[in-house]
């Protein structure tokens, strides 16, 4: 019989960071029923159905994938980041050559016998993340030097980053962000980061204006830069998302109240935050973004209280790249950047994405709980140490 004590006296870890999951995962389920509500009818079948069906099913999956990420030793993971890198860049080419496209975009790959599509570079981003932390948790005794260090920690960053870049630019440039980060957390000279950064400036410059998507990326960085184009098919996305904004006012309409569901291309994903507002108004959005700077704040506390380097470098990195996703799609949703298709992690409706998302999450809690279990060692030696008072 199912023991609900005995399961969460194994669950260890942050348990604000448990609470965020928890809270982020029924709000994901409350926006995404009234998001889906159009394409449920356009579908012919009713919205409880398509939900059911798909969105709960993966927040269930990706909850019960953060508790068996968390449980085994972080210190796995840096085994298992070679074997993610050697997957992943044969795997960011096949999907550039053969991957499924949308909007001239190929980031889909069909998994074969279940019929699943799934966007390589959120494994990119985790392969990456964890090699990383890895690399350079093993170089720190020579960081400094070009040859063994710099130069095979950076060449897995430029081939992922260009690799991503050419289908996704703006996850691509997230990426390389945490990547810098990173590099800075780990101990490589300003000097080299700055040949990084010229570096990273030059790759953009191509994938941008030479690139297979250039038209689209130009289109979208005139239409963020004009207003002048305001209200045309080119903003199509922006305006709907600002009238969304507009109309929620401080209290929003209510659950389930949204008008611009059936406006917005894609209500349940890139522009959830959007509906959110409209239905929970200002306070709700300011709940939302509480809720990630929360996040930031618990897992920044497991980074500076971690006792081994690649802990660290993996909470860090990991935190990083899911608090500045979420920044950045709701930066997108109040008109503060160019319309990219990034998710609102553990909100946003996607199934493999979702998974990957929540596999990071049970990274972070993993190196929570060693950090727990240190400190309580530590603890215990402390008070063992004591003499006994006569």
């Amino acid at each position: 019989m199912f023991n609900i004590n005995a399961l969460l006296e194994r669950t260890k870890g942050d348990r604000w960071i448990w609470l965020i999951i928890i809270m982020l995962s029924l709000v994901s389920i409350m926006a995404v029923y009234s998001a889906t509500g159009a394409i449920a009818y356009k579908k012919g079948i009713t919205v409880e159905k398509y939900l059911l069906y798909k969105h709960i099913i993966f927040v269930l999956l990706g909850i019960a994938m953060i508790y068996i990420a968390h449980l085994l030793d972080y210190k796995y993971y840096s085994g298992i980041s070679k074997i993610l890198m050697i997957i992943t860049i044969p795997l960011l080419f096949y999907t550039l050559m053969f991957g499924s496209s949308i909007n001239e975009a190929s980031r889909w790959v069909k998994i074969p016998v279940i019929g699943l599509t799934f966007q390589t570079s959120d494994l990119a981003k985790l392969a990456l993340i964890t090699f990383l932390a890895r690399m350079l948790t093993k170089k720190q005794e020579n960081i400094k030097d070009v040859k063994n260090s710099f130069i095979p920690i950076m060449g897995s960053v430029c081939v992922v980053f260009i690799l991503i870049a050419l289908a996704n630019l703006s996850t691509a440039l997230m990426l390389f962000g945490v990547s810098i980060l990173l590099l800075i957390i780990g101990r490589i000279s300003i000097k080299q980061i700055a040949m990084v950064c010229a570096g990273g400036i030059v790759l953009l410059m191509f994938v941008v204006f030479l690139g297979p998507r250039k038209e689209t990326y130009k289109s979208r960085i005139n239409a963020f830069m004009h207003p002048e184009l305001q209200h045309s098919d080119k903003t199509y996305q922006s305006d709907h998302s600002k009238i969304a904004l507009a109309t929620g006012g401080l209290f929003g309409k209510g659950p389930g109240n949204s008008t611009e569901r059936n406006f917005l291309p894609h209500p349940y994903s890139d522009f959830i935050f959007a509906i959110i507002i409209e239905e929970y108004g200002t306070v709700g959005g300011l709940a939302i973004v509480v809720l990630y700077l929360v996040l930031l704040y618990r897992c920044v506390r497991i980074v500076t209280r971690s006792p081994k380097a690649f802990g660290a470098l993996l909470a860090a990195g990991l935190s990083f790249s899911l608090t500045i996703q979420a920044f950045a799609n709701m930066a997108v949703a109040v008109g503060l950047g160019p319309v990219t298709g990034v998710p609102l992690p553990l909100v946003s409706m996607g199934g493999t994405s979702m998974i990957f998302t929540s596999i990071a999450f049970g990274i972070i809690l993993s190196v929570s709980r060693d950090v727990e279990e240190y400190n309580t060692k530590k603890d215990k030696v402390v008070v063992g140490e004591i003499p006994a008072m006569a």
